[in-house]
């Protein structure tokens, strides 16, 4: 006697799906329901071939309406920053003042006078409120804003067309995803001309390009990623600044992540500053404004204003420029180092001057709340973002005690909230330098989960 044959189940219709999506449409175009409906029916075929319990419409309709939703949601994972790199670059570098967060989700709401004159109606300089607040912090004649600081540098040798450029050797650095001084000189037209030697470099190096008219423009590029230590010499600012002026030739200055504030007020090396850089006779400087500025990735340029003008009328000036978003975050932040809020109000600031007894305050109180197997450990914080390379803060964090370092590592970081810390030894270190005090009732819970 023959057996019958087995009868495999089969998912509901797509209409069966999409009915109960259009009670919830809510405006929905609905090609864009039909194609999740779609979706969820292949997944569930394939579910029920593998042997899984079928379905049934209103939880596909569900399955196809999340499918929906996270088509809207910006796949970026926030988390708790507790690695002690304060501009961490695989985080998104500096975090946003809630001034400037503010300011762009409220004014890219509407339309804007963004390259409209209030006073005449007609087209005007677009959105001169950044570039305004960077010329009094810095006492340049003008200034500029791109899409980052390597876009700025760019457009700034490119003031020397097919002309050369003298670059120390110990400067000739790689800034990071394989992006070298060299190469942006030779893509800008320009010609390389190097002088000095690596550890060692003076005015009178320049001299011969300068004096010979092969260099038009001298470039100093800061070591902000790295360090040189023995036997070692850079030329005096001022010195190349004279000695290239007086062959007619332009000084353009590098200075990567740049600050507005002295870093040497909170106990680490002096960052030279764009204004200390233009009163020792560079004629533009640029920087970054993710950096040490703390605010949104952008190219902050400086400097003489002929030159500036002539960055802005360049051709490829408008492929770098920067959104309205940009701007206004750029603006709202350099607002705060105008109003002397910096320090209160910019997460870079907050993380850099906080006093470690505040920390170890915070420290105890945090390992009480999770408990066994926390302890309160002394450790040290960095700059990162390739900002002032080798110099730390001292900081408190507290150590996990784990029978796997690795994996508790990647729990914290794969939780709900996600933590990132990093390894010491055998422990798993939460340094709280990097952990606003807003987001300790977070990290107590993510940590309470893992350990239990």
């Amino acid at each position: 006697m023959s057996s019958k044959p087995t009868v495999r189940p089969h998912p509901p219709s797509v209409e069966a799906v999409l009915t109960r999506l259009r009670a919830d449409a809510n405006g929905t175009d609905p090609a864009a329901l039909a194609t999740v409906a779609r979706a969820a029916i292949d997944d569930e075929r394939a579910n029920l071939a593998a042997g899984a319990d079928p379905r049934d419409p209103v939880t596909l309709a569900a399955d196809a309406r999340a499918r929906l939703d996270a088509l809207t949601e910006p796949g970026l994972v926030p988390v708790i920053n507790a690695t002690g790199v304060i501009i961490h670059t695989n985080l998104g570098r500096a975090g946003w003042p809630s001034a400037a967060a503010a300011a762009v989700t409220e004014l890219t709401q509407h339309a804007l006078l963004l390259e409209l004159d209030r006073e005449t109606g007609r087209r005007g300089a677009r959105s001169r409120v950044a570039e305004d607040h960077l010329v009094a912090l810095t006492g340049a004649e003008d200034a500029l804003v791109t899409n980052n600081n390597a876009a700025a540098v760019a457009l700034a040798v490119a003031l020397v067309g097919r002309g050369g450029i003298a670059v120390s050797r110990g400067e000739l650095v790689e800034i990071g995803g394989a992006v070298r001084i060299p190469d942006i000189i030779r893509r800008a037209g320009a010609k390389l001309i190097e002088v000095g030697t690596t550890n060692r470099t003076r005015a009178s190096d320049f001299e011969g390009p300068l004096a010979d008219g092969r260099a038009k423009a001298v470039l100093r590029v800061h070591p902000s990623n790295f360090s040189m230590a023995g036997f070692i010499e850079a030329p005096d600012q001022r010195e190349v600044a004279d000695l290239a002026h007086a062959h007619g030739a332009t000084v353009i200055d590098d200075l990567g992540s740049g600050a507005l504030l002295d870093t040497a007020a909170f106990g680490l090396a002096h960052e030279p500053l764009p204004s200390e850089r233009l009163a020792a006779g560079s004629d533009v400087v640029t920087f970054s404004g993710d950096k040490l500025v703390g605010g949104p990735q952008a190219g902050l340029v400086v400097g003489r204003a002929d030159l500036i003008a002539r960055m802005r009328r360049d051709p490829l000036a408008r492929a770098m420029r920067s959104d309205k978003a940009t701007l206004i975050g750029v603006a709202a932040t350099l607002g705060l180092y105008r109003a002397g809020r910096a320090v209160a109000e910019i997460p870079v600031w907050q993380m850099i001057a906080t006093p470690v007894d505040d920390l170890w305050a915070r420290a105890a109180s945090l390992a009480d709340e999770v408990g066994p197997g926390v302890d309160v450990v002394d450790v040290r914080s960095t700059i990162g973002g390739g900002s002032l390379p080798g110099e730390t803060l001292p900081s408190i964090g507290l150590a996990l005690a784990a029978r796997s370092a690795t994996r508790t590592l990647k729990a914290l970081r794969t939780g709900a909230p996600a933590v990132v810390g990093r390894i010491d030894g055998d422990r798993v270190i939460l340094d709280l330098r990097t952990v606003p005090p807003q987001a300790d009732e977070r990290l107590v819970t993510a940590v309470r989960a893992v350990l239990r």
